[in-house]
C-alpha cells in the first residue's frame, strides 16, 4: 500500500479537488482508496460529504473524525483508535473525516518531535499518530492506495502528515508565488526526510511500533488551472509555466542539472490540467466529480465535451502517477470480478 501526499506551501492551487477528482479516478480504474483529510480546514471532507451529512456526523458519536481518533493519546489518556472511523463514500472510496481540531495539536506535535531524539516512547506515538490512523484504516478499508490532503503551511501537523507518506506531488498554479512554494516546500522536504531518519534511528528498545519510512519522495509536479487558447496556456500564464521545470529541479529534486527545458519533455511533470470553470459549479451542485456529470445535472452541449475531455485528463494523470510511484494494484476478490 503506497501514501501520497498532495503538499504546497503555496494555498489556492486546487490541491483539495485535484484529490477528490483523484480518489474518484482511482476508484473507476478498480482500485481501493483511503482519503485522509488532515488539512484543518477540512475542505477535502465538504467536498465529499454534503452539508447534511457532516451535521448528521456531528450528532452520531460512532462517526468519529480524524481529531476524534487521535484524542486520546493527545488527552494522555490513551492511543489512537484501534478501529478508526472510516466514512464509506463509494465501495472503493473510504474517508478519514477532517475536523478543525486538528488545528490545536500543533503544539503537542511541535513538542514531541525533539523528544524522539531522547528515545521517548510517548514522542514517537504522537509523531507517528496519523501514519498509524491511515495504516490502521487502510488496512480495515482494504485499501491498496492512500491519498493524503494537507493545509499549506511548513508546521508541526504538516510534518507529522508527510512523515506517513511514501511520495509527495506538488500542485501548482502558474504564478509567481507558486515558484516561491517550491522554494520553500523542497528545502522542508530534504530537512524533514533527514530529521526522521535520525529519529527513527533511536526508536526505543521495546516500543511495539511500525515506524513508517518516511521517504516523503518526490513524485512530480501538477499544473492546475491555467486557460487555453487553441490547446496552448494563453500568454500570461505560459511565463511561469516555463520558469517551473527548472525551479522544481533546482529546489525540489535538488539535480545538477537545473536549466529549464520546455516542461513537455520534463519527466517531474504530471499533468497540465486546465480550469473547468464551467463545470465546477456543476459539480458541487450534484455533489459528484466534474467527469461524472450527466445531461441530467446540467451538462449539456458543450459541457459535455468539457466533461469527456476531463475525464480523458484526470485517467491519464492515475495512470502516470500509479507508473510513478509503482503502486501494485490489490487483487481483486471474486465478488468484485463477477461486479465488473
Amino acid at each position: 500500500m503506497k501514501t501520497v501526499a498532495f503538499f504546497n506551501n503555496k494555498g489556492g492551487v486546487g490541491k483539495t479537488s485535484l484529490v477528490y477528482h483523484l480518489a474518484w479516478m482511482f476508484a473507476d480504474q478498480g482500485r481501493r482508496v483511503i482519503t485522509a483529510d488532515l488539512d484543518p480546514q477540512a475542505n477535502l471532507s465538504g467536498m465529499f460529504l454534503t452539508e447534511e451529512a457532516m451535521e448528521e456526523m456531528s450528532n452520531d458519536p460512532a462517526r468519529k473524525t480524524i481529531n476524534d481518533d487521535i484524542a486520546p493519546l493527545f488527552e494522555g489518556t490513551g492511543d489512537i483508535a484501534s478501529t478508526p472511523h472510516v466514512e464509506e463514500i463509494s465501495d472503493r472510496i473510504g474517508l478519514l473525516t477532517g475536523d478543525l481540531g486538528l488545528s490545536r495539536q500543533e503544539d503537542e506535535l511541535s513538542l514531541q518531535w525533539p523528544r524522539c531524539l531522547d528515545e521517548d516512547p510517548r514522542a514517537f506515538r504522537v509523531t507517528t499518530a496519523f501514519a498509524r490512523l491511515i495504516g490502521s484504516a487502510s488496512g480495515r478499508f482494504d485499501a491498496d492506495l492512500a491519498l493524503v490532503d494537507v493545509g499549506p503551511n511548513l508546521g508541526a501537523l504538516n510534518r507529522a502528515s508527510l512523515v506517513a507518506c511514501d511520495h509527495v506531488i506538488v500542485p501548482l498554479a502558474p504564478d509567481l508565488f507558486s515558484l516561491q512554494g517550491l522554494r520553500n516546500v523542497g528545502p522542508t522536504l530534504k530537512k524533514w526526510r533527514k530529521a526522521w531518519s535520525e529519529r527513527r534511528a533511536k526508536k526505543p528498545e521495546g516500543l511495539e511500533l511500525d515506524l513508517p519510512q518516511g521517504t516523503m519522495d518526490p513524485a512530480g509536479y501538477v499544473i492546475m488551472r491555467h486557460s487555453v487558447r487553441n490547446y496552448r496556456p494563453v500568454k500570461a500564464f505560459a511565463r511561469w509555466i516555463e520558469k517551473i521545470p527548472g525551479e522544481y529541479r533546482q529546489s525540489v529534486v535538488q539535480a545538477d542539472d537545473c536549466s529549464s527545458d520546455a516542461d513537455s519533455a520534463d519527466p517531474h511533470l504530471l499533468a497540465h490540467l486546465k480550469d473547468y470553470r464551467s463545470l465546477m459549479p456543476l459539480a458541487q451542485e450534484a455533489s459528484k466529480p466534474m467527469f461524472k456529470l450527466k445531461p441530467a445535472d446540467g451538462a449539456i452541449g458543450g459541457h459535455q465535451t468539457a466533461v469527456q475531455e476531463c475525464y480523458r485528463d484526470f485517467r491519464d494523470l492515475a495512470r502516470k502517477i500509479e507508473d510513478r510511484i509503482g503502486s501494485e494494484r490489490r487483487t481483486p476478490t471474486r465478488q468484485e470480478e463477477t461486479q465488473k
